[in-house]
């Protein structure tokens, strides 16, 4: 479970970029108490299996002044939890549909894990009809409550939850395409974890975050290794389907 949390954990150096460039001054090479501005941070679907470790990176990252911690049920023990952490930020926890205005208000990033996780047999389709509406909810509310937020989109299926919410943002006059970020680095790790069992390398993945639609680009990879054609598509077919191989081990 702890290697679970790890890997999805990964998913979130887009996430972690992002807070940096907003709290970076021009030109500044570090940071220190007075150079960090006050940034705030919401996290909606705090309380799941990926919210609660993402809440914990998010409290540890010095950049991040406020955090507001959104979900159905159980945040505000997840907040009160990673509140007793000693940094920066100050956590707060927000519950049901009345709150969620109240979590978002004056947000400059905001995180969306919240959904339905897939479970063994269901594909990522499979989630698309639950997990659409929840994130077109979602987002409505942001383009009402912080219009001028990044957002960072971890709910499944990512290739279709990310132009819901661009559909959604153009309908309320909100879009801006330079902050509307689908989080995939997860197949980025996977790759270069499958990979270096070969060779030890870097491997850029491009495409989507659905089966075939992930490409791992090991004609790329640095340095280059001499692999065989057998291998190549062995550890492509296990990058594309690393998502199924992590679901299946789940026990209910």
């Amino acid at each position: 479970m702890l290697y679970h949390f790890y890997i999805q954990s990964k998913k979130l150096s887009s996430v972690l970029r992002s807070v940096k460039t907003l709290a970076k001054p021009a030109g500044a090479r570090g940071y220190s108490s007075e150079s960090v501005p006050d940034r705030k941070v919401a996290v909606l679907g705090a309380a799941g299996g990926i919210g609660q470790p993402l809440a914990l990176l998010m409290k540890l990252n010095p950049l991040v002044s406020r955090l507001a911690l959104y979900d159905i049920a159980n945040t505000p023990g997840v907040a009160a939890d990673v509140g007793h952490i000693n940094t920066r930020s100050e956590v707060a926890g927000y519950m049901g549909n009345d709150q969620l205005g109240q979590a978002l208000e004056d947000s400059d990033v905001v995180i969306i894990p919240a959904g339905v996780p897939r479970k063994p047999g269901m594909t990522r389709d499979d989630l698309f009809n639950i997990n659409a509406g929840i994130v077109k909810d979602l987002c409505s509310a942001i383009a009402k409550y912080c219009p001028n937020a990044i957002v960072n989109m971890i709910s499944n299926p990512v290739n279709s939850t990310v132009p819901i919410a661009a559909e959604v943002f153009k309908k309320a006059g909100t879009y801006n395409e330079k902050k509307l970020f689908g989080v995939t680095t997860l197949d980025v790790v996977r790759a270069k974890t499958f990979y270096a069992g070969k060779a030890n390398v870097n491997v850029p993945v491009v495409g989507g975050h659905a089966g075939i639609t992930i490409l791992p680009l090991f004609s790329q990879a640095t340095p280059k290794a001499n692999l065989a054609d057998e291998d190549i598509k062995a550890l492509t077919k296990r990058t594309q389907d690393g998502g199924t191989e992590v679901v299946e081990n789940f026990i209910e």
